[in-house]
């Protein structure tokens, strides 16, 4: 009996990723009942990002994702997630408010046609919640972080803003008029989910399933840099948004992928936040106020003279022969970099997992180490000046809270050999740090 129902949750788990889950398993009278999903979901972004890995070796005899662009795009996503350690997600929050308080009908929560009519006005909803993060440049500096990766794997589909999700709440207000939010609970969540799979460029074409559904194909043109890519298709499960409202294009030419301007950097604080830093610096270029509001209020591409959205006559010409970003840097390295990942995930899973159990200031501080932890990685990634002395600091921090019980081992019997290896990174950044000071006065001298 415990088998059966063991596996009927991993086949939900699994259809939930493709949104093929039915109204009558999907259906809460509360919003309390409603699964998360998404939590739910990360053993099956880990073993079809494993896959992928794998048909890609075999297909193409190469990897299909780098490990500074996989880890940067690993790390956005669990910046991402990391609000809803203290508090619940804006857009259901806020969904919850208007429908108490302002909600006009109460359709029926077991209704299949209540249902499919969420699961339409999310996906219709999210159309516009996409296509404006495309169409108002502050709304663009946090959905910029999704298509900073100039690679197609399933690791960007986790490459998510951390704060997009405080503004994306408004488009779906409407629907909490009339549909109620257990159902909404669930359709934010699969949309998300169905996402997840279409970021890869294994999957070529699904025939006539093209029409309807928003595919691989579709979403590769969503995330290129070509002219032709620029702006389309914002669609998150279905493509007929785009092809009724105008912004459909199919895939013709190579697809390059990732900005216009590549920002060519995997520190996961720049990458989250430096479009707002740029769009501060072009307004002060204005002297008008309304030539100021207008750099974060018009579109990306605006300057005084063109039209709301602007143009891309500025925009670095095309060739289909641009690579992707990779730096170099030593096999060693590369290895410590993704054991010390592997073990603040690990941090990560184990603080979401338990946050209920923990005081607001445990999980404060715990949240605050993950992203000193992910910053002083990109460091290293980066090769910044700063990364030895950066990585010294964490590795202190770290020792402490091994050694105080914050930070536990996957396995007990790794609790002694995780201890020493933290301890000689201490040891190596410490010496790191110190030839780079005995560097700069022999230079001073």
């Amino acid at each position: 009996m415990a088998g059966g129902m063991e596996l009927g949750t991993v086949s939900r788990g699994f259809r939930s990723m493709f949104f093929m889950l039915t109204p009558n398993e999907s259906s809460f009278q509360k919003v309390e009942d409603v699964p998360q999903y998404v939590e739910q979901a990360t053993p099956f972004f880990i073993g079809l990002m494993v896959l992928e890995l794998l048909v890609g070796v075999l297909k193409t005899g190469g990897s299909v994702v780098t490990i500074s662009d996989g880890l940067t795009s690993i790390s956005a996503g669990m910046v991402s997630r990391l609000p809803m350690l203290l508090m619940r997600g804006c857009e259901l929050s806020a969904y919850m408010y208007v429908w108490d308080h302002y909600h006009l009908v109460e359709l029926p929560w077991d209704s299949a046609w209540t249902w499919w009519l969420t699961f339409l006005g999310v996906d219709f909803c999210y159309y516009w919640v996409h296509r404006f993060a495309h169409e108002v440049a502050v709304l663009w500096a946090a959905h910029q972080v999704h298509h900073s990766s100039e690679y197609y794997n399933l690791t960007t589909a986790l490459r998510q803003s951390l704060t997009q999700q405080f503004t994306s709440w408004i488009f779906y207000m409407p629907l909490a008029l009339a549909l109620p939010p257990s159902i909404f609970a669930v359709h934010i969540q699969l949309n998300l989910l169905y996402q997840f799979w279409i970021h890869t460029e294994l999957i070529r074409d699904l025939g006539p399933l093209e029409w309807i559904f928003n595919t691989p194909k579709h979403h590769r043109v969503h995330h290129g840099r070509n002219l032709y890519c620029i702006d389309k298709n914002y669609g998150g499960m279905l493509i007929i948004w785009d092809r009724i409202f105008g912004t459909f294009a199919s895939e013709t030419d190579k697809v390059i992928y990732g900005l216009v301007f590549p920002i060519r950097r995997f520190e996961i604080l720049h990458v989250q936040f430096h479009y707002y830093l740029y769009l501060w610096k072009k307004s002060k270029i204005y002297k008008t106020i309304i030539h100021k509001l207008a750099t974060f209020f018009n579109g990306p591409s605006w300057k005084p003279g063109k039209s709301r959205l602007g143009d891309h006559d500025d925009n670095p010409k095309v060739t289909g022969k641009e690579v992707p970003h990779d730096p170099s840097w030593s096999m060693p390295l590369q290895v410590y970099v993704v054991i010390h990942f592997l073990l603040v995930l690990g941090t990560y899973h184990e603080l979401i997992e338990n946050k209920m159990m923990l005081s607001q200031l445990t999980v404060l501080g715990m949240t605050c180490y993950i992203l000193l932890t992910l910053t002083s990685l990109g460091f290293i990634i980066d090769q910044r000046p700063r990364a030895a002395s950066l990585e010294m600091l964490r590795c202190v921090i770290m020792v402490t809270m091994h050694r105080y019980s914050y930070i536990k081992p996957f396995l007990p019997l790794l609790a002694v050999p995780t201890e020493a290896f933290v301890s000689l990174s201490l040891l190596y950044w410490a010496l790191q740090s110190c030839s780079q000071l005995l560097s700069i006065k022999r230079k001073a001298a």
